[in-house]
């Protein structure tokens, strides 16, 4: 498993080029989807053991952040890979545009707000890193901040970028397991999946001419996460760089990375004390008396 996520994981982001990674990239996997569908089901299995002894041990929280392109399939890929994880150990917080409050705290304020407690899984569906993509490809989302006039400067991204590293490296010293994913779809895919929408009833909702006007500045958002993934790589808190035209093969990325994050944590379940034990016994011993 681990080598097919050193395909995909950046962990120092200094050299990282974008156009070196195929949105279309299986790593070599030649499998039909049955087959992925199989492997994915054993893989959403081993979630749900991690993530039981997880929730019962309640030391360590796990943060998965997704950021992709409009149809890159985030949704569908949190939908499948954490289907057998019990809800009660698991939030999902979607990040829309900030409202009327968050606008008036610090940009990583609503993320710090949503963060998972000890024992759950955290999934944040778009999250802080909004603020080095969209914000940066539509510069006059800065106005409604509010931001003092001395901060809006050249820096301000790499001032932002240090910010989320200091927050993340709080994070994962605290006790917060961080994998990031960035759903790599090609723009001939994204179109496909357009044109899917508009031609099923069923998915009309899910489009707006927004998405399109957005495809405009396909080439904007690219250098913006390329220079993002370049800049908040950290061993403690890597990104994945998910080729995503193949959506089978893209769960079975976050699926594995997800594994491979919550294994090296060594959760289990809790060993009870001489005096619990004897209350168990005690417990046992009054209902067989009844």
């Amino acid at each position: 498993m681990d080598d097919l996520l050193k395909r995909y994981r950046v962990t120092e982001g200094s050299k990282f080029k974008l156009k070196d990674h195929d949105s279309r990239d299986t790593g070599g996997l030649d499998i039909s989807k049955d087959e992925a569908a199989q492997r994915l089901q054993q893989y959403v299995k081993r979630l749900a053991e991690l993530q039981d002894m997880l929730y019962a041990q309640n030391r360590w929280a796990v943060l998965a952040v997704f950021q992709a392109m409009d149809a890159a399939g985030k949704d569908s890929a949190i939908e499948h890979v954490l289907s057998g994880v019990n809800p009660q150990g698991c939030d999902v917080t979607s990040f829309k545009q900030p409202s009327a409050e968050e606008l008036d705290h610090d940009f990583l304020w609503r993320a710090a707000r949503a963060l998972p407690q000890r024992g759950r899984i955290g999934v944040f569906n778009r999250s802080h890193y909004e603020e080095v993509l969209v914000v940066r490809v539509h510069p006059e989302l800065l106005d409604r901040q509010q931001l003092p006039e001395s901060e809006r400067t050249a820096d301000l991204w790499n001032n932002r970028f240090d910010s989320i590293n200091g927050f993340e490296r709080h994070l994962a010293g605290s006790g917060t397991a961080i994998c990031k994913f960035f759903l790599n779809v090609s723009k001939k895919e994204q179109k496909k999946r357009f044109l899917a929408r508009l031609d099923d009833p069923l998915k009309n909702w899910k489009f707006s001419m927004a998405d399109v006007e957005e495809r405009k500045r396909w080439s904007a958002y690219m250098a913006a996460y390329e220079d993002m993934i370049r800049h908040t790589s950290a061993p403690d808190a890597p990104w994945y760089v998910v080729p995503a035209d193949r959506k089978w093969f893209a769960r079975l990325v976050v699926a594995a990375a997800l594994i491979d994050t919550m294994e090296k944590l060594q959760p289990a379940y809790p060993e009870l004390s001489g005096a619990a034990k004897k209350e168990l016994e005690n417990v046992r011993a009054a209902l067989e008396a009844e």
